[in-house]
């Protein structure tokens, strides 16, 4: 609940939806940059992919960006997107916005101030909750117009920034350290993959390690009443995750040389990113029945040569990861890599005794970096939740920028029943 006086926003602002888009406006004589949802993010503008579109003289005036002016997210199919605000400050001239986002030129209010209050709303759910719409939520000028907006002094806004930027700079500090533990813990697991496997010594095709020849999966449109069939988000670093699944549009009998096995290996036939493409994914338990799609190549092992575990280690990597770089390629941004390309690569040939010491070493390894990544997301889940502690208690006129601060967003965040 506000300490302050509220009032609808559009009688200290002007609310203006940015104007859309028409193939009219991909050319003409009067090409201007212009901001969409896409130059918006939680941290501020992202201006290294800007569009241009035809604005005449008059147009521009309409919907030219001025310093002080806020912008939002209109709409998305993300719900936790929706109002997502960013603080224009004139970081490109003569630059205007497409109607995938809101205008906020306040007259009353410190843009800094807005800016905050915005993102609270929009982190705490708030704009999300009074959007319309199915599969894309949208806010609407009008909504946004009559949204009832604290309306402290102008001294007050400021000091309220002054705390407010003072807390959250913390909040900062602390998510840049997660992000750099992140960092640090993917280069640790690297570091003792390559340590765990040869960098030299004998090695061996593929091709000449399997039992059953690479396959390709099959495609098929999605059916209610169809037979399972992976999605390619099923590959996942920790083994193929069975409920990222579709319906098919084919019978049990037709799925049938398709169908998954525990000890399969299933690897992307491509993707978007080079680091991405030829990505592999071990199935560790017994599934139920389901098959694999054509996004994916299958791969069984030949067990008395090469283990299913160890061919999971080995095919992360960064000796066979630099093998399928080299051989992939790409078409239309997308990177692929086909059966003849990956029966030549090349693992460590090493006696199953040899793996079965490997894959136990490498569990261990996993295991503990299984654990960091836990404490890292409990920690990342605890400072999301304080953000919205330290906003909602500015907003509700409770700090103060002493000490006591700290027992007020504690508290706050108590509320929400964060883990501590």
């Amino acid at each position: 609940m506000s300490a302050y006086p509220l009032v609808r926003l559009d009688e200290v602002a002007e609310v203006r939806l940015g104007r859309q888009r028409a193939p009219k406006n991909h050319r003409g004589d009067h090409m201007r940059p212009y901001m969409r949802a896409a130059n918006v993010g939680w941290s501020g503008l992202k201006l290294d992919d800007v569009k241009q579109m035809n604005f005449t003289d008059v147009e521009l005036e309409t919907y030219r960006l001025a310093p002080g002016d806020l912008i939002l997210s209109e709409a998305s199919g993300s719900p936790g997107e929706v109002g997502k605000p960013a603080l224009w400050s004139e970081e490109i001239e003569d630059c205007a916005f497409q109607n995938t986002l809101l205008r906020v030129r306040p007259r009353e209010h410190e843009p800094a101030f807005l800016l905050h209050y915005f993102r609270f709303v929009a982190l705490s759910g708030h704009f999300v909750r009074e959007s319309r719409g199915v599969g894309i939520n949208h806010l609407g000028r009008a909504r946004l117009a009559g949204w009832m907006t604290p309306l402290p002094t102008l001294g007050e806004q400021r000091r309220i920034v002054e705390i407010l930027e003072d807390h959250l700079s913390r909040l900062d500090t602390a998510r840049s350290n997660l992000l750099r533990a992140c960092g640090r813990l993917a280069s640790l697991h690297e570091a003792a993959l390559s340590a765990l496997m040869p960098e030299d010594g004998p090695t061996e095709p593929l091709i000449n390690l399997l039992g059953d020849p690479l396959a390709n999966g099959r495609s098929v449109p999605t059916r209610d009443d169809g037979f399972p069939v992976l999605r390619l988000t099923a590959l996942k670093d920790a083994g193929v995750d069975f409920s990222e699944r579709k319906l098919g549009a084919w019978s049990r009998a037709e799925a049938s040389r398709f169908l998954v096995h525990q000890g399969d290996f299933l690897i992307a036939r491509g993707n978007g990113s080079l680091r991405l493409v030829g990505r592999g994914s071990l199935v560790r338990t017994k599934p139920d029945e389901v098959a694999f799609p054509d996004t994916v190549i299958r791969a069984r092992p030949k067990t008395s040569s090469l283990l299913p575990e160890f061919l999971d280690v080995a095919w992360n990597s960064r000796r066979t990861r630099a093998q399928i770089e080299r051989v992939a390629r790409t078409s239309a941004g997308i990177y692929k890599v086909n059966q003849s390309q990956l029966e030549r690569i090349k693992l460590p040939l090493l006696p199953v005794a040899e793996q079965r010491r490997v894959i136990a070493d490498m569990q261990i390894v996993d295991d503990n970096r299984r654990r960091l990544l836990t404490a890292i997301a409990h920690a990342e889940q605890r400072q999301q939740v304080l953000r919205r502690a330290v906003m909602a208690a500015a907003f509700e006129g409770k700090l103060t920028g002493r000490h006591t601060d700290t027992e007020v967003i504690e508290e706050a965040a108590s509320l929400e029943g964060t883990p501590r």
